[in-house]
């Protein structure tokens, strides 16, 4: 295998991770409330939890401050160096524009990425996750 091919590799790898954080962002506040709902006691898990928030609370911060995430900047830097074809602005901008042809503004993705991220701070609080420690 060379260079070219380890590198679209490493570009396909991050790009997996990426949506499995995305489903893990998205499909988690879901399963919490489902969960509340069903009583499942492995939505109060707090590292689950705090995971989970850390995750939402890290694209928050990052749509407000301007700043595209790091795995979009990694996936397309070996994208680049595999000489393939790149994107750009945010990842989940761009895969909205490829499977809905949805084009917004960054403004409007930061407003979702605001409102979800308090969505999941209030699920912290309406199914409290168990203690850490006891």
């Amino acid at each position: 295998m060379d260079d070219t091919q380890l590198y679209a590799l490493a570009a396909d790898a991050l790009l997996l991770l990426h949506v499995f954080i995305v489903l893990f962002i998205v499909l988690g506040l879901m399963l919490v409330f489902i969960g509340k709902t069903l009583d499942w006691n492995w939505v109060r898990n707090p590292w689950f939890r705090l995971i989970h928030v850390l995750a939402i609370g890290m694209v928050v911060v990052q749509s407000w401050i301007g700043e595209i995430c790091p795995l979009t900047t990694w996936e397309m830097m070996f994208r680049t160096k595999a000489g393939d074809a790149t994107y750009a602005g945010s990842f989940i901008a761009h895969w909205l524009e490829v499977i809905l042809y949805y084009r917004a503004p960054p403004w409007v993705f930061t407003l979702i990425y605001t409102i979800f991220g308090s969505l999941v701070v209030i699920s912290w609080f309406w199914v409290k996750p168990k203690q850490f420690f006891k």
